[in-house]
Formats: C-alpha cells, sequence, structure tokens
C-alpha cells in the first residue's frame, strides 16, 4: 500500500493494486480508508482506484464530497469512478446531483470522466442534466448536454458530441444549424 502512494509507474501501481484486490477486504478496506486523507494525491488516487476494484460497498461512507471535489484532477476522477461503483441504490440521486455540480470543470479528460460517470449512473442523471442545459454558464451548458448524447448513446464520439452541444449553445436552441444528409 505504502509503494502504492508513491510508485511513479502507472503499471507498477496497476499490478500493486491488482494484488491489494486479492487479499481479504477486512485487510485491505481500513488501511485504504486510511490512505485516502493522506497529503499525497497520488495516495488518494491510487486507494480510490484500489477502492473501485475491490467493490465493497461498505466502503461507500467513505468516498467523501472532499474527494468529489478534490483539487487534483487525478483523485476527483479516481473518487468519480469509485462512487459510481460503490453508490448504494438509494443515493444515486445525490451521487448525480454531486458529480453535475463539476460540469465545465478541467480539460477534455476530466470532462470526459465526469460525463462517464454520470452516464454510467443512468437514468437517475437526466434530472440534474435537463438542469445543466438551462445553466448560465455555455461551457456547463454545453458539457451537460455531451454528457446527455453519452447518456443516450455511449459509442457516440465525445469530442462530436461536445463540439455539436458547444455549437448549438452558441447558436442558440432555436437557431440549431441544419444537418447534412
Amino acid at each position: 500500500m505504502a509503494r502504492c502512494a508513491i510508485e511513479p509507474d502507472f503499471f507498477v501501481r496497476d499490478m500493486l493494486t491488482w494484488a491489494l484486490t486479492r487479499l481479504p477486504p477486512e485487510i485491505t478496506l481500513p488501511k485504504l480508508r486510511a490512505e485516502l486523507r493522506s497529503g499525497r494525491a497520488q495516495a488518494r488516487s491510487q486507494a480510490l482506484h484500489t477502492l473501485s476494484k475491490i467493490g465493497d460497498r461498505s466502503a461507500w461512507p467513505a468516498i467523501t464530497p472532499s474527494l468529489l471535489h478534490d483539487a487534483d484532477d487525478q483523485v476527483a476522477r479516481s473518487a468519480w469512478r469509485a462512487a459510481v461503483v460503490l453508490v448504494p441504490d438509494g443515493e444515486r440521486e445525490a451521487l448525480a446531483a454531486e458529480l453535475a455540480a463539476q460540469f465545465g470543470r478541467g480539460d477534455r479528460e476530466v470532462r470526459l470522466s465526469l460525463s462517464r460517470a454520470l452516464a454510467a449512473l443512468g437514468d437517475v442523471a437526466a434530472p440534474v442534466l435537463r438542469a445543466a442545459l438551462g445553466h448560465h454558464d455555455p461551457t456547463v451548458r454545453a458539457h451537460a448536454s455531451a454528457t446527455q448524447r453519452l447518456l443516450h448513446d455511449p459509442d457516440a464520439g465525445f469530442d462530436l458530441a461536445v463540439d455539436e452541444a458547444t455549437r448549438v449553445v452558441a447558436l442558440g436552441p432555436d437557431r440549431e444549424e441544419p444537418t447534412a444528409c
């Protein structure tokens, strides 16, 4: 576990995660929860990644709003993935709202990760997507629109959805460009 916090090689960290998933959860979960409070972003991110791979829903309370909104994009992305795996059914709508509050955050990869997390929640994300489509910030609207397209068509290209959503937001809903055949 300590090596995960400092190991620079992704593939080595992935093998360490694999090894941790093979240990009994009663051994690994308390140590992983402790890593979530680390001052090292990599330690938090890797612990979240490992929790998502273990998939033990008893770890859900450790996925705090501060992790979901972590200033480090890698930690936040790992928290989003872990949250989607671990969230209890009765808290899926609240998680969707928590995630949607970050529309427009980061670069393409960060936005795609957030969109995938929301899409993984399925239909419970629809109300927050509809609300974000009316947001005053055009970046938020475009991100929500691209996420909505991803939710309805997981095979759709995210970049194309973002480009189209940005164009629609810029033109306004009543001035959408005609599509060519």
